[in-house]
């Protein structure tokens, strides 16, 4: 086999279906972008849970003279019920369960209330009486909140109980609805890249018909006729696949890494090592693809 004439012949190709190639690497690079971002928002998920369910705490939220009726009937938490409610979270029951906890007043509440929405302009209305004294608890096993919300709903002089897991899975399920998305649109694009990748190797083939013709009647093995299409389809899409590597390593390195970890320090988020860990996924996707729908075109073509 002569790599001479296979690799002249792919040049030739390319030159000859540049508008076709250059719509090629774009549909991959833009699918395989999304493929990345898609894979690393799932890594990104996995981090974060890891990191906020370990610290994930049950709230314990006190009656206070704001809050309703049909909750608090008996009005504010005295100091009976809160010496109650700290006997029952030492004692033998629940004890195994909980790591650690503390109580918040209302003064405490209303400073870290103002930390929070510091540039909110509520923070102006909003005074110490109107919040919940409140007890944090740790567990141990973030999984068994459910005991403590069990052990105090119901309980005089308690509002409510809230497993701050609750409000995570919310964040989580938003964020897995939106990496679906990211997938599901990047399944569409590479169905486009494969369907575009057989159109422009039947192309060629069609403007090479007769060379195809001379080489088989002088012998040449299929194989041999095929390779130069098939060459042609992956060297559009590896092109197009490092393009979206690196669009993945660029996300990373200067929005995740640059922007949101300067941003919010206590977050753990997905690293450039993660990031450069996906590119060889990222360009094995776009040239297996891009392989298997050349060697598919090229094969209908040359039996038609």
């Amino acid at each position: 086999m002569k790599l001479g004439y296979v690799f002249g012949e792919v040049g030739q190709g390319l030159k000859r279906n540049l508008s076709m190639v250059v719509s090629i690497v774009l549909v991959t690079f833009l699918s395989l972008s999304f493929v990345g971002t898609a894979a690393l928002l799932q890594l990104q998920i996995g981090q974060m849970k890891n990191y906020w369910y370990d610290r994930a705490q049950v709230a314990v939220y006190l009656c206070s003279e704001f809050s309703p009726a049909e909750a608090c009937p008996q009005g504010a938490a005295s100091a009976d019920v809160k010496s109650s409610i700290e006997a029952k979270l030492q004692d033998s029951t629940l004890s195994p369960y909980v790591d650690k906890f503390y109580f918040q007043d209302q003064d405490q509440a209303l400073k870290q209330f103002q930390e929070e929405f510091k540039d909110n302009t509520i923070t102006n209305y909003v005074t110490a009486d109107q919040l919940n004294e409140t007890f944090w608890v740790k567990l141990k096993n973030p999984t068994d909140g459910a005991i403590i919300t069990q052990s105090f709903t119901g309980v005089a002089g308690v509002e409510e109980v809230r497993d701050q897991r609750s409000y995570l899975d919310q964040i989580f399920s938003i964020l897995n609805a939106a990496s679906l998305a990211a997938v599901g649109i990047a399944s569409v694009m590479l169905f486009s890249a494969i369907l575009l990748i057989s159109t422009t190797i039947r192309q060629s083939a069609f403007s090479r018909r007769r060379e195809i013709g001379i080489m088989r009647l002088v012998g040449a093995s299929n194989f041999y006729i095929q390779l130069p299409f098939i060459i042609e389809g992956v060297v559009a899409a590896a092109i197009g696949s490092i393009l979206a590597g690196g669009t993945v390593v660029a996300i990373v390195q200067f929005f995740v890494q640059g922007y949101l970890a300067q941003s919010l320090p206590f977050t753990n988020f997905v690293s450039l090592g993660t990031a450069l860990s996906l590119v060889p996924i990222i360009f094995g996707i776009g040239v297996a693809l891009a392989a298997i729908a050349s060697i598919v075109s090229i094969k209908r073509y040359l039996r038609a």
